[in-house]
């Protein structure tokens, strides 16, 4: 019935135009203009057989796609509170602006948030704080095997691929690293001119080889070299899988493939690239621990780990079965969580699929202590690092060092408008189109990367000096509290079973440990 009263309204509206028409009066034109074309969608919207909607609602059902479209923005300024919007919270983003504008961030009147509510954490602060320490400390990344051992900072830059970013946002994320100390991962798409700006950086390979590929996709240990030993190139690393997309690959196609791309990934321009899910050089634990040596080999000695979003269990012990058998450890190990990142990803794997970065981190740094090579191994901590408190809490719950990604976008002009995917990004982010890109500004966004980098390392030692300990050594897991219902909290360690140094390899494992333990085989990953 509506679909025959908006035709009806029309067709009276055009009778009034003609009316209006004949008799001439001022503007006529301008309406009988608006009628006819209003006229011709209706026609349009009934006659088509895509959209259900306006074929009943001639008309008016556009007004359902326009809300449809601009909902994001309804939702993100005018309807989410200040604590509870996601990926990233109102809060949390006024923070990371503020400290990338130098300007100091500080909230009146009380936390918003439920303290009440189960899963609240909160650190432990000492009735005797001591001073914060008087510069930020470093992390030095390399096993016996690694003999250019790399210093990483507290908080880096996490892997984001030209092709993903715009080369101004490289541009002004390497700069900022360059100015503030700290390093910068590639991503897997390739080593480009956008990255070589002086910051120090982590070169990640991934499964399709970008810039160390053979002509059938393989991996070519000669282009690696030459790239790995390169001065600004500080550590190499192996992308096993990432939080946002874990157990699948991916394929750029041939339109997206510039020249500018097909140079960062040795690939040809305008041909299809594709990463695939599992890597060619090797399919078993042992094979993959053996292959992160001749990484580092081939890079002159510099430091060689690899990036996972943890999946089994009994796989990383599989790896760690591997470690000791071979006597060969990476250097560093990056976990990301299964919250996701900077790549887009089907809704499936976005919500379902990955372990979260807390159980991850968890647990790669207690397989790590059980087999007794935590020492000879750095775990990175790559997922949603936006704050000092951030920084904290990764490090208490086993991390030496923490990436971030997102957080360093909106550092850089951001604002979480969620089109990284479309190539629309409305500040020249996450975008190949040169018009959008050009909007950012490349000197003011580098002031901005290393600002905020700087501000939040600073308050992550601060909030250590609030908790009586001069440094991540000291930081327990005792220390950081949850509030498992409405009238228990509980400390991370009581929450987990932690394990002692060796504990894998001396003594019958416990708990559920025991079962993954038997499962591990360094010779297979289990499905």
């Amino acid at each position: 019935m509506l679909k025959f009263f908006v035709l009806a309204v029309l067709v009276v509206l055009g009778a009034l135009t003609t009316l209006a028409a004949a008799i001439g009066g001022p503007g006529w034109w301008v309406l009988l203009a608006i009628v006819v074309l209003l006229l011709c969608l209706a026609v349009y919207d009934v006659t088509q057989k895509r959209h259900s909607i306006l074929r009943n609602y001639p008309v008016l059902g556009h007004f359902r796609f326009l809300l449809e479209d601009i909902r994001p923005e309804l939702q993100q300024y005018f309807i989410e509170r200040n604590w509870d919007g996601r990926p990233f919270d109102r809060d949390v983003r006024s923070s990371i602006y503020q400290r990338a504008k130098d300007v100091k961030t500080e909230q009146p009147f009380g936390t918003e948030r439920d303290v009440d509510e189960p899963g609240y954490e909160y650190l432990v602060h000492s009735t005797r704080p001591v001073d914060p320490a008087p510069a930020p400390p470093r992390v030095r990344i390399g096993g016996p095997d690694c003999t250019r051992p790399y210093d990483m900072a507290l908080m880096n830059v996490s892997a984001m691929s030209f092709g993903a970013l715009s080369g101004n946002a490289l541009v002004a994320l390497n700069r900022g690293a360059a100015r503030g100390g700290f390093a910068h991962d590639t991503g897997e798409g390739g080593l480009s001119k956008y990255h070589q700006q002086g910051g120090d950086l982590v070169w990640e390979i991934g499964s399709g080889y970008f810039g160390a590929r053979t002509k059938d996709g393989g991996f070519d240990p000669g282009k690696f070299a030459d790239t790995a030993t390169g001065d600004q190139v500080k550590m190499v690393s192996l992308k096993l899988s990432q939080g946002a997309k874990p157990g699948i690959g991916g394929v750029l196609p041939g339109a997206k493939v510039t020249q500018e791309i097909a140079d960062a990934r040795g690939v040809p321009k305008g041909e299809k690239c594709v990463s695939p899910p599992a890597h060619k050089v090797f399919s078993t634990p042992r094979e993959l621990v053996l292959f992160i040596a001749k990484m580092r080999e081939l890079s002159g000695g510099k430091p060689a780990g690899f990036k996972l979003c943890l999946g089994s269990r009994s796989d990383f012990l599989a790896i760690c079965k591997a470690m000791v058998a071979e006597g060969v450890t990476p250097d560093f190990v990056i976990v990301d969580g299964g919250e996701g990142g900077t790549g887009a990803a089907p809704l499936e794997y976005e919500d379902h699929i990955g372990t979260p970065l807390t159980e991850g981190l968890l647990n790669v740094h207690n397989a790590l202590v059980g087999v007794g090579l935590r020492d000879r191994v750095k775990v990175g901590a790559s997922g949603k690092v936006a704050t000092g408190i951030d920084i904290v809490k990764r490090l208490v719950q086993g991390a030496d060092y923490t990436n971030s990604a997102r957080s360093m976008m909106m550092a850089v002009g951001c604002i979480q408008a969620q089109l990284c995917h479309t190539n629309t990004c409305p500040v020249g982010v996450a975008t190949q189109d040169t018009k959008r890109a050009r909007a950012l500004d490349v000197p003011s966004k580098t002031d901005r990367v290393f600002h905020y980098q700087k501000a939040c390392v600073e308050q992550a030692l601060q909030v250590m000096g609030s908790m009586g300990v001069h440094g991540p050594d000291e930081l327990q897991p005792h220390m950081l509290r949850r509030r498992v219902d409405h009238d228990r909290v509980a400390s991370y360690a009581e929450m987990f079973h932690h394990l002692q140094p060796g504990e894998l390899l001396t003594a019958a494992p416990p708990g559920s440990w025991e079962r993954d333990w038997a499962l591990a085989d360094p010779d297979r990953f289990t499905p």
